[in-house]
């Protein structure tokens, strides 16, 4: 059985639904603050990216999993191979373009993480105290590491498919001196048609009414946990408005 974006005879219908929507929402409703969770934390300069591991390897069966860094619970399955590297490759050139942190590249914290998690002496080491060891090592404010849990690319094309893409991941800011999160957000998501999810909207608009492959649908889900990691940088469009001479003092 194939899905459709869009049945033919409720197209109209739902278009307007969700436009209601959108054009009401607002009237009656809070801004929904973002999803991310952080406690008030100092100053970060530096911080090194170790960035994304699989959580599940080729082979490892489906499971419920929970996430050894922040205890959130995730279902979760075989990464393919390569897309770990992928995504900390795309997070850390975004991070160079934004220019919130001096930063350590994942490159160069593989190289130490390696050496921690392949001693003897760290065997059973838990991943905050490997996340620990290495910010320690570059004497960094935080380490920027989080786990690839699900990758499911979508079985069809743009507009119809047997089964949809399905992504999830997530992101810690670790303080090297005592383990302390000081931020976590998570991104958890499966492509749904309009008519499953009207409340849905904006990823339905992200993917220009269109079934997204897993790469697309992660790509929209990195740029919110970037929007929501601290010390992102503000819109143009959020600035305050400067003051001139004529508004006073």
């Amino acid at each position: 059985m194939y899905y459709k974006l869009f049945g033919k005879f409720r197209q109209v219908f739902l278009i307007g639904i969700a436009a209601f929507f959108v054009v009401t929402g607002g009237c009656y409703h809070k801004k929904v603050p973002a999803a991310g969770e952080q406690r008030a934390i100092p100053a970060i300069n530096k911080v090194v990216v170790v960035g994304f591991l699989p959580a599940m390897q080729q082979g490892d069966k489906a499971d419920v999993v929970r996430d050894p860094i922040s205890g959130s619970v995730f279902m979760a399955e075989p990464v393919p191979q390569g897309v770990a590297r992928r995504m900390t490759d795309v997070l850390f050139n975004r991070l160079v373009d934004d220019e919130r942190f001096g930063l350590v590249s994942p490159g160069q914290a593989r190289g130490v993480f390696s050496k921690i998690v392949d001693s003897d002496r760290n065997v059973g080491m838990a991943p905050v105290s490997i996340a620990q060891a290495v910010g320690r090592s570059f004497r960094a404010d935080a380490v920027l590491a989080g786990y690839i849990y699900r990758w499911r690319e979508r079985e069809g094309g743009d507009y119809a498919v047997k089964r949809p893409a399905s992504v999830a991941f997530n992101l810690h800011l670790i303080r090297p001196s005592d383990g302390a999160i000081l931020w976590k957000s998570k991104y958890d998501k499966t492509q749904r048609s309009l008519s499953e999810n009207l409340f849905d909207l904006s990823t339905f608009v992200e993917g220009k009414g269109r079934w997204m492959t897993a790469e697309k649908l992660a790509m929209i889900g990195l740029e919110k946990l970037l929007a929501q990691m601290p010390g992102a940088p503000v819109k143009e469009d959020e600035k305050p408005a400067k003051k001139t001479e004529e508004d006073g003092n």
